[in-house]
């Protein structure tokens, strides 16, 4: 018999209270809690399984004291709101009707039939909160001492249930998997590509951005491009362009998604547009996107300078994609331009267009002279109106 080891989060009182809250019999910790806590991993998200109906959850937390929200109630979903974390709470299911998009599901009190449509071994891992066994209905703890990420059954079933699966294999895949990985799960994926054309581009959007921060990013992109994936999704990947993992490692940064992203694409603005508009992607997120995409080779001659016009991550941002150094950036804040324009209006200068362009010329003098003192700025302020 596989047991949980006791961790932080399996001894924890909150979730002793939620566990007898519902009753014997009724929890089991599932999905990505107990495939981490196995794997030595850390452990973010807690989840819990139950034959119970949401509305008996409900009612039996709230005799408890324990406050829930339901966040998905139609499919079966209440989260239990806790001190150390929150839990959601999913009734066992089993799903009556799929179209590749959205399911229809009935609960269930079967443990096994829950477990038969969720998509990875691995993440079809059951643990009883009081003993800690682990239950196991479609091989997963050989998958995970082996790393492999395989499909529950015949995996074109699995993705024709919901086609985001393919992305989620290759998510999976870099973060757990060995190689060579699962032969059956590679060949359905490279079959369905295609079907990932009819799922929504918010969907496609959030796995696309984690598979930019998995481990191996670039090995994982090599091969869904191979396999006709990345095509499907992003067409406009170029994956000979410059390593930005490895920048981002040299010039100290963290993996930041959109960069990664920015850098597949190719150096132009309206191409990030277009990406960004497809992918649904937030203002906050096109607008860096953007930024990114509108980098020269020049910019890589002055970061302080790049730094002062864009801010400090769109010049790192640039700077990684273009495979330049950053060492002028870390540990300094771009300083604020000292000159306004009222004082060069009370040098005799009519306010309009002519104390604009002369903030513009002093300023430009100033940034490449590396952010000189105020007694240079007034310095070059007099040159330049005294021509």
């Amino acid at each position: 018999m596989t047991t949980l080891p006791d961790t932080e989060w399996t001894t924890r009182a909150d979730l002793r209270e939620l566990v007898a809250a519902l009753g014997e019999g009724n929890a089991r910790w599932v999905g990505g809690a107990v495939r981490d806590t196995l794997l030595g991993q850390p452990v973010k998200d807690i989840d819990c399984a139950t034959p119970l109906e949401p509305r008996e959850v409900i009612a039996r937390c709230k005799a408890a004291g324990i406050r829930t929200v339901p966040t998905g109630i139609d499919h079966g979903t209440v989260t239990a709101l806790r001190d150390e974390g929150n839990v959601e709470i999913t009734t066992l299911r089993r799903d009556v009707s799929t179209d590749g998009r959205r399911a229809t599901v009935a609960f269930s009190e079967n443990w096994k039939e829950d477990a038969a449509r969720r998509d990875f071994t691995i993440n079809a891992l059951y643990a009883d909160p009081a003993s800690g066994e682990v239950y196991d209905y479609f091989g997963g703890l050989d998958d995970i001492a082996t790393r492999t990420v395989r499909f529950i059954g015949d995996a074109r079933e699995r993705i024709r249930e919901d086609h985001l699966r393919i992305l989620r294999y290759f998510r999976f895949q870099a973060r757990f998997g060995s190689e060579p990985p699962d032969a059956e799960a590679i060949a359905a994926c490279e079959e369905l590509a295609p079907t990932l054309k009819g799922i929504s581009r918010e969907r496609i959007a959030m796995e696309l951005l984690q598979i930019l921060v998995a481990p191996d990013e670039m090995d994982t992109l090599a091969r869904m491009d191979a396999l006709g994936v990345l095509d499907v999704i992003l067409p406009e990947a170029d994956l000979a362009q410059a390593d930005v993992v490895k920048w981002e490692r040299q010039n100290e940064l963290r993996p930041e998604p959109i960069r990664r992203l920015a850098g597949l694409l190719p150096p132009d603005p309206e191409i990030a547009s277009k990406v960004a508009g497809r992918l649904r992607l937030s203002n906050a997120q096109k607008k860096r996107l953007r930024l990114a995409a509108a980098r020269e080779p020049e910019d890589a001659e002055d970061p302080r300078g790049l730094a002062f016009r864009y801010g400090l991550e769109t010049a790192n941002d640039r700077l990684a994609i273009l495979g330049a150094s950053n060492v002028e950036l870390r540990g300094w804040e771009p300083p604020q331009f000292p000159l306004k324009g009222g004082e060069i209006v009370k040098r005799g200068v009519k306010a309009g267009p002519d104390v604009a362009r002369l903030m513009q010329t002093v300023e430009k003098r100033w940034i490449a002279e590396g952010f000189p003192d105020r007694e240079r700025v007034d310095a070059l302020l007099d040159e330049e109106l005294e021509k």
